[in-house]
């Protein structure tokens, strides 16, 4: 006999109190804390337990008593159903206040160290249709909103392209409207759907690894050029003239595009970095611009999804760099070389290092293509790259810049660091938490004297953090 599902209990008329992790709100019920998605502090809501565990829960709120006096109303008609954008519902200067004392937070609970004064975070100028790149996946599997199942119809087209559902990998939620990037972006992909249902486009099924259409990614440029690469799964001829037909559709009804590409991908994930791109029109890639510099983006390339507070982030480092143009600077976790290139005018010589030996590759291009001379760029594991001989070879920094993944750096990394001793060190976070962790472990030679939080992506929970750190 199956065991009987725990009841989980409703709190009534619970009022929300503060901002929480992972863009999640919070409310205390006795001792009971309990983290609530698409709700704002001042909120008044009934909640329905989902989880529960010892003196925390996750909850949804199912009724709403008070609205909050700093909800703001969500502008986009997936909101809550996508699982992107949660902060909608707080308005900006209030979504910027909570960032800014998660930063801070996480420096005084998990870094433990002496802090300067923490510098007012920098907003984000557009908050809407900022980002340079979106990937849309393509399923047989559409997401049904709420409202659709209770309307009990058969749906006659179960095709969708847009953003996986959260927890479940194989649906597809519908996407008509994103608010994320240029409207250009929700064009193409409007079109596209339209073009594969017309004609009866297999979409891919993520369980039985069926179907045709697998991926779509879109990036735009500060120059105005326009990149658009379709992913799909071919196991027959017929199958390559069908992506081919509606590579030519989106070529003659999209002539912006600067840079038209196909992968044909039979694996199981939809990652490409170890396949061929194919061009199928224009050029192979397209360019940012940063004050005057010019950076080449490929398919696979990295950059920073935010181009116009990317400018403002490397500024901030720069300026925190303190270069005079006598500085020998390491720039870690280089990626493509980005930040490297846009000191370099600034500084005697600059050495980046990163993991990914293509990423490498673009940054050496990257340096070529805008006379850059005095660079010199390495692949390979940070920890086995950046060791005691290769700072004997190359020289001691006089800075290190370091922009590491969200887990922070590897412990061999910091070790070096402090055997290095440069005079300061600018670390550039996408996760001021692991990077608490790193300024305590640094604390031993490095005191903090500037913090200066960015804002990248507005309406999501996400902040990175640029920290100062001179040697003691």
């Amino acid at each position: 006999m199956a065991r009987k599902k725990k009841e989980l209990p409703l709190l009534e008329k619970v009022t929300i109190t503060d901002v929480a992790a992972e863009g999640k709100a919070l409310a205390k019920v006795n001792d009971l804390v309990v983290f609530v998605p698409y709700v704002v502090p001042g909120d008044v809501v009934d909640l329905q337990i989902k989880r529960k565990k010892n003196h925390y829960a996750e909850a949804v709120a199912v009724n709403f008593h008070e609205y909050s006096p700093k909800r703001a109303v969500p502008f986009c008609q997936h909101y809550g159903v996508c699982g992107g954008c949660k902060w909608q519902c707080l308005p900006y200067d209030e979504q910027i206040k909570y960032k800014q004392k998660q930063v801070t937070d996480n420096l005084v609970r998990i870094g433990k160290v002496e802090l300067p004064e923490i510098s007012p975070i920098l907003g984000s100028a557009k908050t809407e249709f900022y980002r340079n790149k979106l990937e849309f996946t393509f399923s047989d599997k559409r997401w049904l909103t709420e409202e659709e199942v209770k309307a009990d119809v058969k749906y006659d087209q179960m095709n969708a392209v847009g953003f996986h559902i959260p927890g479940a990998f194989d649906k597809v939620l519908a996407i008509e409207k994103c608010w994320l990037q240029d409207d250009i972006s929700n064009q193409i992909r409007n079109a596209v759907r339209d073009y594969a249902y017309e004609h009866n486009y297999s979409f891919f099924n993520l369980r039985t690894q069926e179907g045709m259409l697998r991926n779509l990614m879109i990036r735009t440029s500060s120059t105005g050029e326009l990149m658009v690469l379709l992913q799909c799964k071919i196991t027959e001829e017929s199958e390559m003239e069908q992506m081919k037909q509606l590579l030519a559709f989106i070529a003659d009804k999209f002539p912006q595009i600067t840079s038209l590409l196909y992968v044909v991908n039979n694996k199981c994930n939809d990652t490409i970095n170890d396949l061929d791109v194919v061009l199928f029109k224009g050029n192979d890639h397209i360019f940012e611009e940063m004050e005057g510099l010019r950076f080449k983006i490929g398919p696979k390339s990295f950059y920073q999804t935010n181009s116009e507070q990317a400018y403002t982030l490397y500024k901030v480092a720069r300026n925190f760099a303190g270069l005079t143009g006598n500085e020998l600077v390491y720039d870690l976790y280089t990626g493509t070389g980005t930040i490297a290139n846009f000191v370099s005018r600034q500084a005697k010589k600059v050495i980046g290092i990163e993991y990914v030996p293509e990423a490498i590759e673009d940054a050496k291009v990257n340096s070529e293509i805008n006379h850059i001379t005095n660079t010199l760029f390495y692949a390979g594991d940070m920890k086995d790259i950046l060791t005691q001989e290769f700072i004997n070879e190359h020289g001691r920094p006089d800075v290190i810049i370091t922009d590491p993944p969200r887990a922070g750096m590897h412990n061999d990394v910091i070790n070096t660091i402090l055997f290095a001793e440069p005079e300061r060190i600018v670390y550039v976070s996408c996760n001021p938490a692991t990077q608490a962790r790193d300024l305590s472990l640094l604390d031993t030679k490095y005191k903090v004297v500037a913090v200066q939080p960015v804002d990248m992506f507005p309406h999501t929970h996400h902040v990175e953090n640029v920290v100062l750190l001179e040697r003691r």
